[in-house]
């Protein structure tokens, strides 16, 4: 398999897709640490893959609030090897998790199809060009600051309508850079500067977001929102993460973020039978 050959195009629409959650860093809030072994790492994305996953999500540099930014070359080094031991082992799209577009441009070149830029193109623009050049989706997220910063201010007037305003204008901006259209997925940032009452309000309103015009994907994975809410631990935290994504799904959300695959493939199969039902 050649996986510079392999930059299928996503099936958006036609059923809700899972995207699973690969963290090649030491401090990312649930699995820092776990898979920063590029073997482990390896292994553990051919097992959600396996699990029904859609898409492998890699990410080399923790977003979790108030974690420390790393240079470009200590990002790199954390991915690429991953990447590389999984070339012609895995069939299906992997996604790059990352605000550099240096970063972005060396993990498509190893054979990732999509782009996940936490920052929707404020931290570097150049990410929608190597979109463009390497024919590459992009997923834009709503934040504001960066994760050292992000929780110092959480108000809003109107949430929905600044998360809309903000994703519009990164997705204008991508496009006017070049980014096909197609090529756009929106991600409202649940947790990334948000209060736990502000992320309930996203999943409600996930078709509002949807009504942009582009695919939404939505990450509430073991999020603290639902971890204060039901008073669990991030390791606890399965029956509160299904519950999010099957509402995510159901209000309109194309995409789910997870770090637990297959108890939410199975349970997004009786969601899409549901939606599904005449």
């Amino acid at each position: 398999m050649n996986d510079r050959t392999t930059k299928m195009s996503l099936p958006i629409g036609k059923r809700p897709l899972v995207m699973g959650i690969l963290n090649v860093t030491p401090d990312s809030f649930s699995d820092g640490g776990t898979y920063y072994n590029a073997e482990m790492a390896a292994a553990h994305a051919l097992l959600m893959a396996e699990q029904g996953a859609d898409i492998i999500d890699i990410g080399g540099e923790s977003s979790r609030p108030g974690a420390r930014a790393i240079d470009t070359t200590e990002e790199i080094d954390r991915i690429l090897p991953v990447l590389e031991k999984l070339k012609g082992k895995l069939s299906i799209p992997k996604s790059i998790d990352t605000r550099r577009s240096e970063v972005a441009r060396e993990a498509c070149q190893a054979g990732a199809s999509i782009i996940n830029d936490i920052s929707g193109l404020t931290h570097d623009e150049k990410l929608a060009e190597v979109a463009v050049d390497m024919k590459s989706y992009l997923i834009l997220m709503h934040m504001r600051g960066t994760p050292e910063n992000m929780q110092n201010d959480t108000h809003y007037g109107n949430l929905i309508g600044e998360i809309s305003d903000f994703l519009l204008k990164a997705a204008d901006k991508a496009i006017a850079l070049g980014v096909s259209r197609e090529k756009i997925i929106i991600d409202p940032g649940i947790g990334f500067g948000k209060t736990v009452e502000h992320n309930f309000s996203i999943v409600k309103h996930i078709r509002s977001l949807a009504g942009l015009g582009f695919p939404v994907l939505i990450g509430a994975s073991r999020k603290s929102f639902i971890g204060k809410t039901l008073g669990q631990d991030v390791g606890d935290r399965l029956e509160g993460s299904l519950a999010a994504a099957v509402s995510a799904v159901i209000n309109g959300a194309s995409i789910v973020r997870v770090h637990d695959v297959l108890p939410t493939v199975k349970a997004l199969k009786i969601v899409d039978k549901i939606i599904e039902a005449v």
